[in-house]
């Protein structure tokens, strides 16, 4: 090859997506199982017989549409071709040289230390603490003068686990207000914490200048095959993106879909109550069989199986169900249909499978 490429791609690994293949049930992407509604489905079509047109590249109706739903002003959001494109761009918007800093825990979205590293930026990975949950304490000593931007992932993936508005609170009061901090916010509609303790980080935010939340409509909206996520932040965070941001990106369709998803938001959103009822039998299922299960507010379950997560992702295909091996840390299990997840459940309680995996 006679173009030069960056020679640190080299090193960077390419994202690796959720296992699929025909006949197989698959809880291994954190998808809806539910398809979509009727009528976001008759908006699709619709918007479809227009696709020689190019979409709004600034998306206008559905920034106004999602300013009005969270009480924000229009100047205050921002819209991604899915979250993760928009946290590429924040990395891009902050920093400008390897020296700059991306601090994150570890585990989490595995898409933060790529972002990081095609940003040019060198990653700072802070452990999580002995309930899976990200160490707060450790990541406010983790700052330093190089750090330009930190991710919280909040419920975390892919362990599930998620902090109580005191703790983020306090989090944010520490840092300084240089650095800036996104809430990623992905699986905020699975969370049933009581009131008093939900972190809302579109409220935590609003007397913040250096908070930005990110929210999706792949997860509890049902769009993960369109790509549609939004960041709502300081105007001057929200002008920086869209400087960034690649024209076009966010097709005709996926705003189309995500407008026509908010107006049958009450809907949509009556679902993610029989998925975390599915999450949480899930949970308990496997507890009682001796399992290790850390309490989630995602829409999914966390075995912490170290070593043997591979062979147990490999066994449990073999079974005829797809999940998602960390290395050597875990295994997330996405709550599905209850007849899918009792098919993993028969699985992972068999005794032979407890005799290898827990014995």
């Amino acid at each position: 090859m006679s173009a030069r490429i960056r020679p640190d791609l080299e090193s960077i690994p390419g994202y690796v997506p959720g296992r699929s293949f025909p006949g197989a049930v698959k809880l291994a992407s954190n998808e809806s199982t539910f398809g979509p509604l009727p009528s976001v489905a008759k908006a699709i079509a619709e918007a479809a017989e227009q696709l020689n047109r190019y979409p709004d590249n600034s998306s206008a109706e559905l920034r106004g549409a999602l300013a009005e739903f969270h009480g924000v002003d229009v100047s205050e959001v921002a819209i991604g071709c899915g979250s993760v494109a928009l946290c590429q761009e924040l990395v891009q918007i902050t920093c400008d040289s390897p020296d700059d800093q991306v601090l994150f825990a570890w585990r989490s979205f595995e898409a933060y230390p790529i972002v990081t590293q095609v940003g040019n930026a060198t990653a700072v990975q802070v452990p999580l603490d002995p309930a899976f949950a990200h160490d707060l304490d450790a990541m406010t000593a983790a700052i330093t003068d190089r750090t330009r931007l930190v991710f919280v992932c909040n419920p975390n993936n892919p362990t599930g686990t998620a902090h109580r508005r005191e703790d983020l609170i306090a989090f944010l009061d520490s840092v300084p207000e240089r650095v800036l901090v996104v809430l990623d916010e992905a699986y905020y509609e699975y969370l049933r914490f009581p009131e008093s303790d939900h972190p809302n980080g579109i409220e935590l935010g609003r007397t913040r200048s250096n908070v930005i939340v990110l929210r999706t409509f792949s997860k509890a909206y049902g769009l993960a095959g369109l790509r549609a996520g939004y960041a709502i932040g300081d105007p001057e965070i929200v002008t920086a993106l869209q400087k960034v941001h690649i024209p076009f990106s966010v097709n005709r369709l996926a705003q189309t879909a995500a407008l026509a998803c908010l107006q049958a938001r009450h809907e949509l959103l009556e679902r993610t109550d029989r998925v975390v009822a599915e999450r949480n039998r899930m949970r308990e299922a496997l507890m009682t069989a001796g399992y290790r299960v850390p309490p989630s507010q995602a829409n999914f379950v966390w075995l912490p199986l170290g070593e043997r997560s591979a062979d147990f992702g490999t066994a449990s295909a073999e079974a005829g169900v797809l999940v998602r091996p960390y290395g050597t840390d875990g295994v997330r299990v996405t709550a599905g249909d209850p007849h899918e997840n009792d098919l993993f459940l028969t699985f992972a309680t068999a005794p032979e499978t407890m005799t290898r995996f827990l014995g």
